[in-house]
């Protein structure tokens, strides 16, 4: 019977090519795997030859990959790291861990300052947040869960809504309290914005013009392309930012940020979601999906005054 694994190319020297890859120098891989600079070059020159196609350019004193190159390397960096992972849960058995992708803003907003409350009631799981903005394979990349920003109608099958978005001008105490913006208050004021044309909500340009201000000049602007560092920026008091109400909601107990007045904007048919890997969930994912929801239940109620 013919098998695939009989015509795979040699894999030992992917972690030559990988390491030189990394660092477009056959000598700094070499010091990487602790291999001469010629047991390197022979690596790849036997993968080149097993692919029959050149995976580095080689100048006189400069090395680049080619785009055989480049696409090898993004693949092996996937498939070995993976299996890198894999080894070490096959050698030492870990404690049970769960892992959870979650977009930057809401992970550094509103997850993390609450972890504290799973780890007091669940010590003997370990909680690995993987964070990044875009839309990771849950099974393909071994994430148990999936904190998700969407439209409702594009929500996966079988997520649990946690709450919804709802927009309001926020600041620090120091600078919020007793603040009404206006035409006469809003000169003096330092207006944090997000620079991310995916969400041109979270900027001030619309809150201006639906409360026709959007010709008063502030005292200043303050462009940020990270929601988290914008927040921290209002709660530390270097202005006013647009502010989620429902990630906010630590942020609001603890005194660091305050709403600025009535106004607020819900973003009719969007939400934050919850989203679980295809499959029956092990049992500390699913504890951990219980206590997010509960955490999330809280969101519903008027915590901010």
């Amino acid at each position: 019977m013919d098998s695939v694994l009989l015509h795979l190319p040699p894999l030992d020297p992917l972690r030559g090519f990988l390491a030189a890859a990394r660092h477009l120098s056959f000598t700094q891989a070499a010091a990487e795997l602790c291999l001469s600079q010629s047991a390197i070059s022979r690596q790849v020159h036997s993968l080149e030859r097993a692919l029959g196609t050149p995976l580095f350019v080689r100048g006189v004193r400069s090395l680049s990959l080619t785009e055989a190159g480049t696409r090898l390397a993004d693949a092996a960096e996937q498939w070995l790291t993976e299996y890198a992972r894999l080894a070490g849960r096959l050698r030492a058995p870990e404690r049970p861990t769960v892992t959870i992708s979650a977009g930057v803003g809401i992970s550094a907003l509103w997850l993390v300052p609450q972890l504290s409350d799973f780890q007091a009631a669940h010590p003997d799981i370990e909680v690995r947040i993987s964070t990044t903005n875009r839309v990771v394979d849950l099974l393909h990349e071994d994430i148990d869960l999936a904190l998700r920003y969407c439209a409702d109608r594009d929500a996966p099958a079988g997520a649990w809504r946690l709450f919804g978005d709802t927009l309001v001008p926020v600041a620090h105490p120091s600078v919020g309290t007793g603040l009404v913006l206006d035409r006469d208050t809003l000169p003096g004021q330092v207006l944090l914005d997000l620079d991310d044309t995916r969400f041109p909500w979270l900027s001030w340009s619309p809150w201006l013009a639906a409360n026709g201000l959007e010709e008063v000049r502030p005292r200043g602007r303050i462009r940020f392309n990270h929601y988290d560092q914008l927040i921290h920026a209002a709660a530390s008091g270097q202005g006013l930012a647009i502010g989620r109400k429902e990630m906010m909601s630590s942020l609001f107990r603890e005194g660091r940020l305050m709403p600025l007045g009535g106004d607020r904007h819900p973003m009719t048919g969007r939400g934050f979601w919850l989203v679980a890997a295809p499959g029956a969930p092990r049992p500390e994912a699913r504890l951990f999906a219980d206590w997010i929801r509960t955490v999330a239940d809280r969101c519903h109620t008027p915590e901010d005054g």
